[in-house]
């Protein structure tokens, strides 16, 4: 089978890294720098894994990266498209982004070929374009992977939702996806394209049902932490269920979703109340660490407060739409002195020039009044902070998620904040 993979970052990178163990790949890109990189063997932003992986496509001729849609599409049976589509800063898609690049590749692609889009784009997209390319067959199995853990996503999937019209090319879908994912389910487009928009909207519902809760166990005396295992041990919620306590759900991948399927509503006349409220209830819980410090600190203006953890999760060096950027903005705002470390993190941008980006942990605490901990890398929890916390000038600790709880626990003097506890 001859796969060609078009939009090459998160994604496209992982798609077309570990189809290439399988299938002949080409991978499709627009930009040239990306295109160069990924030739040399170097994926576009960090992921575990994927470097090597890209490498051994490349040394194996399995794999191959172009800017031209004729070298790239003249043969694929496959075309998939797996941009991560862009969303702005209220959390809507770029679609049309996502779609221009495609009609820049189709013209090269054979009649008859299969279009697979993985990329998030809103319902009803495959039969927009099933009307404009009826020479094509279009599928849809919408699909995000988590940063830092996104090949073991990808190659260990508990199965694959797959949308498509006919039966024409289910074969061909059953032998593209056997190696990925334990079953391959599907269903109609519309309905593919709908079960990724309800599965984000509901994982993010989740999220801000607990921590709603966890925020009136703060005034009750009430442990969020055992309040879900309750929850989680009642078999009609479920031990995997998304209801751990801790901080908002950031990114653009869930609240694009809960996004699209409120503007849905919107466009179709449709009054619905419980979607557009999660964005509403996550929005509010953005600002959980900053209010916290605030409540604890009193005025912050000239108070130095530590930041551990830059990212957007750990396992990669992407800062956009990371909670820790836009805590560091507040602070700032609010006139603090804002110390920061990141193990992945050697340059911060223009926006962030007034943080001091330490080169440690100690130095980044030394003299703080507040340390609030964003992104869990577990070179955290090896610190010694038996050492460390003496330096502060205040031992408080911010922590959402109770990361370091077990490894501050008995340290003299900290005073340990997180969601969900008073």
């Amino acid at each position: 089978m001859n796969v060609t993979v078009l939009g090459l970052w998160h994604l496209g990178s992982v798609t077309a890294a570990c189809c290439a163990k399988h299938f002949q790949v080409v991978g499709l890109d627009f930009d040239a720098a990306n295109i160069a990189k990924l030739s040399q063997g170097q994926a576009p932003l960090l992921e575990p894994g994927l470097n090597e992986l890209i490498a051994s496509g490349l040394a194996s001729k399995k794999l191959s990266f172009t800017t031209d849609p004729k070298i790239a599409c003249d043969n694929a049976d496959v075309l998939w498209l797996t941009y991560d589509t862009p969303v702005n800063e209220n959390d809507e898609s770029d679609v049309e982004f996502v779609l221009g690049n495609l009609r820049r590749a189709l013209p090269s692609l054979p009649n008859g070929a299969l279009v697979l889009i993985s990329a998030q784009l809103p319902v009803g997209t495959c039969a927009k374009l099933e009307k404009e390319f009826p020479q094509f067959h279009f599928a849809c199995s919408p699909e995000n992977l988590r940063l830092g853990k996104a090949i073991d996503a990808f190659e260990k999937a508990e199965r694959a939702i797959v949308g498509i019209r006919t039966d024409a090319k289910k074969a061909l879908l059953e032998e593209l996806f056997k190696p990925f994912a334990a079953q391959t389910i599907f269903m109609r487009s519309e309905s593919a394209e709908m079960v990724k928009h309800a599965l984000n909207s509901f994982l993010a519902l989740s999220i801000t049902f607990i921590n709603e809760i966890a925020r009136l166990c703060e005034h009750t005396g009430a442990d969020a932490k055992e309040v879900s295992v309750g929850l989680k041990s009642e078999a009609r919620i479920g031990p995997k269920a998304y209801l751990g306590p801790g901080g908002p759900f950031a990114g653009g991948t869930l609240a694009r979703d809960v996004v699209t399927l409120s503007k849905l509503a919107e466009a179709n006349g449709e009054k619905i109340s419980v979607i557009p409220a999660i964005k509403q209830s996550n929005d509010l819980h953005r600002g959980w660490a900053f209010r916290r410090l605030q409540a604890r600190l009193g005025g912050l203006r000239g108070k130095k407060i530590s930041i551990l953890g830059l990212t957007y999760t750990t396992n990669t060096d992407t800062l956009r739409r990371s909670a820790a950027v836009e805590l560091c903005q507040q602070l700032l705002a609010a006139g603090a002195k804002v110390s920061a470390f990141d193990p992945a993190v050697k340059v911060l941008p223009a926006e962030l020039s007034a943080v001091e980006l330490a080169a440690d942990i100690s130095t980044a605490l030394t003299g703080a009044e507040a340390v609030a901990v964003c992104t869990e890398w577990p070179q955290f929890r090896q610190a010694d902070w038996v050492k460390i916390v003496p330096a502060m000038r205040s031992p408080v600790f911010v922590d959402a998620n109770r990361f370091l709880e077990k490894e501050l626990k008995n340290v003299s003097g900290v005073e340990h904040l997180s969601v969900g506890r008073a």
